[in-house]
């Protein structure tokens, strides 16, 4: 599936009619919930013993995407370009790949 086409399609269950600023507070408040539960699978993991539930995880990852679908159409954005422009920003960082120097020497 291409982005746009993805962000289209989850824009379907986006709630009708809400003001870009209100889809914008929960794009914001949702992506932090959803992280905060992908973030708590894998502290159960790695402290109370539970098996790594990737099942789990991917679903924590969808929701995410469905936030950051919302958070571009409320700013009026196309999830593909914010896609490429992040890579962008990313090979002008790291133009031959990560290094721990590097990150610790750019300058924001």
């Amino acid at each position: 599936m291409h982005a746009n086409d993805y962000q289209q399609a989850a824009l379907r269950t986006a709630t009708p009619g809400q003001e870009a600023s209100e889809r914008l507070l929960a794009a914001a408040l949702g992506l932090c919930g959803e992280a905060g539960e992908f973030a708590d699978s894998l502290k159960k993991a790695r402290f109370q013993g539970h098996p790594l539930d990737t099942a789990h995880l991917a679903e924590e990852l969808g929701d995410l995407l469905w936030y950051a679908a919302l958070a571009c159409d409320a700013l009026n954005l196309n999830i593909a370009e914010v896609m490429e422009q992040n890579i962008a920003k990313l090979q002008r960082r790291y133009p031959e790949g990560f290094s721990s120097e590097r990150s610790q020497q750019r300058e924001e």
